[in-house]
This record gives C-alpha cells, structure tokens and sequence, in this order.
C-alpha cells in the first residue's frame, strides 16, 4: 500500500487526464475482483451441492458463468474507450512544448514569456491549469515520455511527433522519468516538472537545475 503514494504514484493525480486513468485503474480492480468473487462463489455452490440437484449446469455455465462475465468485460472496455477519448489531444490551440529523449536525458524546447524560445535539460516548466500539448520525440532509440501523477505514457520515437496532452492543476514539483528500457543509461533518465503560476514563469538564472537559454 506504500507504493499507492509518492511522487510517481499513477494513484496520487495531480491532473485530471491521471484522474481518468486512476480511476480506470480502480474499475478494473473492482471487476476483476466481482469476477473472481463469482467464480469462487460458483466453485463453492458447485463443491456443496449433491449431484443431480439444483438449476441446470447451463444456467450456471451461460447465464452467469459467460453472461455475468461478459457483462463486467465490456462495461470495463466501454469505460475504456471512453477514457481514452477523453485524455487525446485536441485542436484548441494549447500550448505547445516539444520533448526530444536522447541517451540519457531529456531536452525540452517552449516559447517563454518574452517569446524567446527556451530550451532547458532534464527540468519542464509548465504552467498551472493550462492545457499543453508536448511533442515527443527522440534522437537515437524508442523511449518513453511519462509523468505519472499528470497522464500515461508516450512513446518517444526517431523521425517521429507524438502529442501527449497535459494539464496540471496547481503549483508545485513533480517526477518524470523514461519508461523504456533504452540502453545501459536508463536509469538516469528522470527529469523535473515545475508547475508554475501562470504568468510568473521561473527565473532560471536562479534554477538549480541544468538549463540554457
């Protein structure tokens, strides 16, 4: 249960596309739970009862054995999709952040608030309750572009753009990380979040972190 909580816990949203999936996670829990309860309850029943008594084993099989099961499956599909939809990009003119994964970092490339571009290394600033779309990419192998507390994950993929749509709800830090095996330097391949007020971008001149203007 310690694992549920902390700064790369898909359990402890902090955005509400993680807000969607953790509660997709907990539907899925709960219908693989009703499931294995049915079928153990059934395997009792079935353990107890003396032969030939009872409704007939094609109620059992059919009726609930598939039909109860059937039932819980496509509901957690359905909600599935539905989740899926919601978290996809949109066309709304959000912010647009690029990622570009290389062995072994991060660099990550967005307009800051004179208009220059700014790029800065293994830290993303990002601005609270605003929408952003980033643009993931790499320069060598596949990685894998994941905050957990702000939405899945994203592959990062050479001489290809995925978007990943994000959206944090307050102030604050958070953990990223490469959810890719990508080579003997995976493990270093962590970054920052800094979630900032909107319009009170950080002074980086100031960060402790790695960065260049």
């Amino acid at each position: 249960m310690a694992a549920c909580d902390g700064s790369l816990s898909t359990l402890a949203p902090a955005g509400p596309s993680a807000q969607l999936i953790a509660g997709l996670w907990w539907a899925m829990l709960l219908g693989a739970a009703a499931i294995t309860a049915f079928v153990l309850i059934l395997l009792a029943i079935a353990w107890r009862r003396s032969e030939g008594s009872g409704p007939d084993e094609r109620v059992w099989t059919l009726g609930l054995g598939v039909g109860f099961v059937m039932t819980v499956l496509v509901a957690l599909v359905g909600y599935g999709f539905w989740v899926g939809e919601r978290i996809l990009p949109r066309t709304d003119g959000a912010l647009r952040i690029t990622a570009e994964a290389q062995q072994w970092g991060w660099v990550f490339t967005q307009p800051g608030p004179d208009g220059a571009v700014i790029e800065t290394q293994d830290v993303l600033y990002v601005p609270a309750r605003t929408p952003l779309d980033l643009e993931i990419t790499s320069t060598d192998v596949i990685h894998s572009f994941w905050v957990p507390r702000l939405g899945g994950k994203m592959d990062a993929v050479p001489g290809r753009a995925n978007v990943l749509r994000l959206f944090a709800e307050a102030p604050g830090e958070l953990e990223g990380l490469c959810a890719e095996f990508c080579g003997l330097g995976h493990s270093f391949m962590r970054f920052r979040v800094i979630v900032y007020e909107p319009g009170a971008f950080p002074d980086l001149s100031t960060s402790d972190g790695d960065e260049n203007e």
